[in-house]
């Protein structure tokens, strides 16, 4: 038997109604939602971290989810893991022609092209998607679960294949600069309508976001190491000022930037 035929065993025992873990036992489809996404950050922080055992700790605290998922639709009788395997199997098979197929070769931006065009028909072919009902639009089976700031990528990706995008990015660098504007005017009547203000801090967002896709640049992992280098640097300067008897609580602005920019020295060398 494999190690996988032991998780799946494993699973059954927990899921037992007579022997089984009251906290398992009692467990749904949403009630472990918020467990899989925290899994999934927490694979992605042992990878940007470069500990091996850890992420392979991670990755199977993150199969254990896919497990669960599927003893409980096995439960019902909806799919099993057998299905679950099967399923994505067929799926790769189906999506790469030029390796399983008679396509032949093919360049990546080639492959892309095949990739989209049959994640098109799949979406066509689903319950609701055929002749009768309106054509599936550029957007759709874009997930609303997905971290804001990787759904806008993925919503501007989606609508950039569709010619829906800026020929230059400069361009995107302008309609920042035009947003940006925008906020500071909402900003000006912030007292009367915080709201608006809001809604174009996300206008500016979105236009970062945009600009982040056209650089190649992931804005969800730019921004998670935006943060691991504030923090650090602020962790910098919290210790200058230990160092000589102050606290962040106990000096001014300017005392704080002065300490963030020796910090940021600090840290640019050490990094280099």
């Amino acid at each position: 038997m494999s190690a996988l035929d032991d998780l799946l065993g494993v699973m059954a025992r927990l899921r037992d109604p007579a022997a089984g873990c009251p906290w398992d036992r009692e467990q749904t489809f949403a009630s472990i939602v918020p467990h899989t996404l925290e899994e999934a950050y927490e694979v992605a922080d042992a990878m940007e971290r470069g500990d091996r055992a850890d992420m392979q700790d991670e990755l199977g605290d993150l199969l254990f989810q896919v497990v669960f998922y599927a003893r409980i639709a096995e439960e019902e009788g909806s799919f099993d893991f057998e299905a679950i395997a099967a399923g994505v199997r067929d799926k790769l098979i189906r999506r790469h022609p030029h390796v399983f197929g008679d396509a032949g070769p093919t360049t990546r931006d080639g492959q892309r092209a095949v990739w989209e065009a049959i994640k098109a028909e799949e979406r066509a072919a689903r319950p609701g998607g055929g002749e009768t009902s309106a054509p599936p639009g550029a957007l759709d089976d874009v997930p609303l679960a997905l971290p804001a700031l990787t759904r806008a990528r993925k919503l501007q990706s989606r609508a950039a294949r569709v010619g829906f995008d800026w020929p230059d990015s400069h361009q995107v660098i302008g309609k920042i600069q035009e947003e940006l504007g925008e906020l500071e005017e909402a900003m000006n009547h912030q007292p009367n309508d915080p709201e608006h203000v809001a809604e174009e801090m996300g206008d500016v967002l979105l236009a970062c976001v945009n600009l982040a896709r056209r650089l190649g640049v992931d804005p969800e992992q730019a921004l998670r190491a935006g943060n691991a280098k504030f923090e650090r640097r602020f962790r910098g300067l919290e210790a200058i000022l230990q160092a000589v008897g102050e606290t962040p609580e106990t000096v001014d602005f300017d005392r704080l930037e002065a300490a963030y920019q020796q910090a940021k020295a600090l840290d640019a060398r050490t990094q280099n």
